[in-house]
């Protein structure tokens, strides 16, 4: 039975009983499923009124509210029902949700924690107790709790969020299991618009649809190249932003730039009639499994060729996306068969970047905490890509060049005292950490100039954060993996003709950039080919990404009937 056949059931009985609570609570969590907060604010309080102050209402009252961006109330209504239903874990993993969103970083791991003791077998909780530990940095239990989700899996048992489980170092098989399980889970109670089908002329209609059509790494990444595809006559190109306008220059420029619709808290089937009004022909998915985007709108299928590219590095394990776009290097041959979907891949690097960016002049090294003397490693990835592996590699490099610090972005919570006590575990002086804190882009781009290497991580590599040291000028060394999400890094060197920053294993990430702090004339000329690869490759001419990206789209059209103008 389709979510919309309950929902009717649902209402039915409802008019019939309007007394009865549960269908009230069930009615919320229904509309809510289906993105539409109204209609599941409304069920909340019906249910509300009949049992004031029942925690399952004040449950779904706060699942509104986070949904709507109210972190806050969300917390706070969450917190309300928790403490009258302590013994509730789905209540906890909501309010874990809520805490993290409000940030309030270990309230929410506990609320996580809580909520894993209170259903320790649960394979959903315990991967979100798990990604939110990353993201803390706390590695406590950490391998038992990889082991649990990595087995529940591999048997098929319970749903595992995709995105989280790119941070575990499991293989591409394993990664397409996950999603396989939470693509069937999102489809079960979707029943998909009539097929369409790609016109056969006329400007061919390109959409997108993505929550980061903003100040937001997808917008970054975009907005040059679809500036560069506005004057491409084979093309019209729609975009379907899933936020609000958040007044951003990138948002002022895609507006300029494409047809941008404006489909913020749409139910999933409004959002799909969107797109389907607009008669697009190729629908690129820019947000896949990465949390803020539409998996059950695009499940309705309201385009006729759907394409999963960029924000998400990894398989859909989706029917309702036909192809991937990737590159040969961070999508080579041995890992399509672990793909559900048709491999396309570019000439070029498969990520864009938005190359009308200018540098700022760099801040003093004092002005960013940093020793007036040493070599400076950075790295400026996500709190949760830094893991035991990542981490104690990084302290090897630093043992081996005196002097040296290692420049991180700051985590939420405690993390960065965390990973102090990790140095200090390792026999290093916990002030050889310095920590930025989140600052606009320009300022943040300005500060890879007092960097001289960025040590990426493993399984997960940096990505946006790759691209914009390489553009800054701060080289990238990295050891590729076997999964898509550990050779984003790998493909952007292998593309800018850097293929000696690609090592084979830790062993030689950490002999190779020990050779570079201890060498001061290697580092400088390091530096100066990376500018001049910079400005001589492929990497960051957008023109002729757009050129590759719409002859990629249009050779996909005309294999199902698209003949051109």
């Amino acid at each position: 039975m389709s979510a919309w056949q309950q929902r009717q059931q649902l209402q039915q009985a409802l008019a019939r009983q309007p007394g009865d609570f549960v269908a009230w609570v069930m009615l919320a969590d229904l509309e809510l499923e289906a993105g539409d907060l109204r209609a599941g604010e409304q069920a909340a309080r019906r249910a509300l009124q009949l049992r004031p102050n029942h925690p399952e209402a004040l449950a779904r009252l706060g699942r509104v509210a986070w949904m709507a961006g109210a972190h806050v109330d969300a917390a706070r209504l969450l917190g309300q029902a928790s403490a009258l239903a302590p013994e509730h874990p789905g209540i906890a993993l909501w309010l874990g949700h809520a805490l993290e969103d409000a940030d309030d970083a270990e309230g929410a791991a506990a609320a996580y924690r809580r909520a894993h003791a209170l259903s320790p077998g649960e394979p959903y909780i315990a991967a979100q107790r798990l990604a939110w530990q990353r993201r803390l940095c706390d590695w406590q239990d950490i391998e038992r709790l990889a082991t649990q989700v990595r087995e529940a899996v591999a048997a098929g048992n319970g749903v595992v969020e995709p995105f989280a489980f790119l941070s575990e170092d499991a293989s591409a098989a394993e990664q397409l299991r996950c999603a396989r399980t939470r693509a069937v889970a999102v489809a079960a109670g979707i029943r998909p618009l009539p097929a369409a089908r790609v016109r056969a002329q006329g400007p061919l209609r390109i959409g997108a649809l993505s929550n980061g059509f903003g100040a937001h790494p997808t917008g970054l990444l975009t907005v040059a190249l679809f500036e560069q595809l506005q004057s491409d006559p084979e093309l019209q190109v729609h975009l379907f932003a899933l936020h609000r306008d958040d007044g951003s220059r990138i948002r002022q420029r895609l507006q300029q730039a494409t047809t941008l619709h404006d489909v913020a808290g749409l139910r999933h089937e409004e959002t799909a009639a969107r797109i389907r009004a607009q008669g697009i022909d190729i629908l690129l998915d820019l947000r896949g499994w990465g949390g803020g985007g539409a998996p059950e709108a695009l499940a309705l299928r309201p385009a006729p060729l759907q394409v999963n590219w960029l924000a998400y590095p990894g398989t859909s394990g989706a029917p309702w996306l036909d192809a991937v776009i990737g590159d040969g290097f961070a999508l080579p041959p041995t890992l399509e068969p672990h793909y559900s979907e048709r491999v396309l891949r570019l000439p070029r690097a498969f990520q864009p970047s938005d190359n009308t960016r200018a540098l700022e002049p760099a801040p003093t090294r004092a002005a960013c905490g940093l020793p007036e003397q040493g070599v400076v490693f950075c790295c400026f990835n996500n709190s949760y890509k830094l893991n035991p592996r990542s981490m104690q590699r990084a302290f090897a490099v630093l043992q081996a060049v005196p002097g040296s610090v290692l420049w991180l972005l700051s985590g939420p919570g405690q993390a960065d005292a965390r990973l102090r006590a990790a140095a200090q575990a390792a026999g290093l002086d916990p002030a050889r950490l310095v920590f930025m804190a989140k600052l606009p882009h320009p300022q943040y781009l300005a500060r890879y100039a007092l960097a001289d290497v960025f040590l990426d991580t493993h399984p997960y590599n940096a990505h946006t954060t790759a691209s914009d040291a390489l553009w800054a000028g701060c080289p990238v060394l990295t050891c590729p993996g076997g999964t898509f999400a550990s050779r984003v890094a790998g493909s952007l060197n292998h593309h800018l003709g850097l293929e000696r920053m690609n090592v084979a294993d830790d062993a030689a990430f950490v002999a190779v950039a020990s050779a570079l702090g201890n060498d001061p004339a290697a580092l400088a000329a390091l530096r100066t080919e990376v500018a001049r690869a910079r400005d001589g490759s492929g990497v960051f001419d957008m023109a002729g990404f757009a050129a590759d990206l719409s002859a990629l789209l249009q050779a996909f059209a005309r294999e199902h009937g698209w003949h051109g103008i």
